[in-house]
């Protein structure tokens, strides 16, 4: 199904939603953009869960959902939704391993928790479990890794997980004025403690030099994650890197918090510059993220 725009339902959605990745679609292969769209839009549908639910039960149930939506692509009985339709032709189409989306689903029931992560290694492993496995899904449908040798193949995930983490940390910066008016906050403790940062502040959606301080230190780690990226980027598939251009985006937000002393609450990081969409065009020709 598609509009006026010319964009399918799922298209529509990310265009909307995840502005960022709808961006790198566009340099995908005709072939697979629309299975990114579902794939993303799927994403989309999970990681809304704990803001569309009045209640941590209310939330498992609607994962739960999902987890029987997915059994239903794999019984060739899926759903009637436009979501789960799409997602099923990308699942067939390229043969999507179901434990992969299980897990994806799985790890979302840390967004219902009220729980916040002690340290950035916890946050790295939440967001690895999410942006990380987010992107080694999407790797499947631009590419058969089947026909990858070992070495490529390890490469190539050790890349996603890396860019994965970068993106996810960099997301969780950038959502902060959203999770602080929620009463969320998915900042490390540790640094929360060694910062002596006032969560009520925060959550008066105010900024701080408590809090640009452990943005600083969030961004420092999203900077080391993009070089670990990049280091492996000759090994890299050129199908997957038009993936992987959420790198050239993230450098774009990063001078942004470089230049406003790391404030979360700027809302220049809301949007990618005007011209993001040239720069990932260069990127692209020359096989650069």
């Amino acid at each position: 199904m598609s509009n006026e725009t010319g964009l399918s339902y799922c298209g529509e959605d990310i265009k909307k939603n995840d502005y960022d990745r709808y961006l790198t679609c566009l340099f995908a292969k005709d072939t697979v953009r629309e299975n990114l769209f579902a794939l993303y839009a799927f994403n989309q549908e999970i990681a809304k869960t704990a803001e569309v639910v009045s209640e941590p039960l209310t939330g498992m149930i609607r994962l739960q959902w999902w987890r029987e939506a997915i059994e239903g692509i794999y019984e060739g009985k899926p759903r009637k939704h436009l979501v789960v339709e799409a997602l099923a032709k990308a699942v067939t189409e390229h043969e999507l391993k179901r434990n992969k989306l299980d897990e994806f689903i799985n790890a979302r029931e840390f967004d219902l928790e009220e729980a916040v992560p002690q340290n950035l290694s916890a946050l790295e492993k939440y967001v690895r479990k999410t942006s990380s496995e987010l992107l080694a899904l999407a790797s499947d449908i631009v590419i058969n890794k089947t026909s990858l040798d070992k070495k490529t193949t390890a490469s190539l995930d050790q890349v996603c997980r890396s860019m994965g983490i970068a993106w996810g940390l960099l997301g969780i910066v950038r959502a902060t004025p959203f999770y602080a008016a929620k009463k969320r906050i998915y900042l490390p403790q540790d640094l929360i403690s060694q910062c002596e940062l006032n969560t009520a502040t925060l959550f008066e959606l105010k900024s701080s030099p408590e809090l640009c301080e452990i943005t600083k230190v969030l961004t420092m780690a999203v900077k080391n994650h993009l070089i670990q990226a990049r280091v492996l980027s000759k090994e890299v598939p050129k199908q997957v890197k038009s993936l992987l251009l959420l790198g050239v985006l993230a450098d774009q937000y990063i001078k942004k918090l470089e230049a406003n002393g790391y404030n979360p609450f700027d809302k220049a990081l809301h949007h990618p510059k005007t011209s993001a969409t040239w720069q990932l065009m260069w990127a692209n020709i020359w096989g650069r993220y």
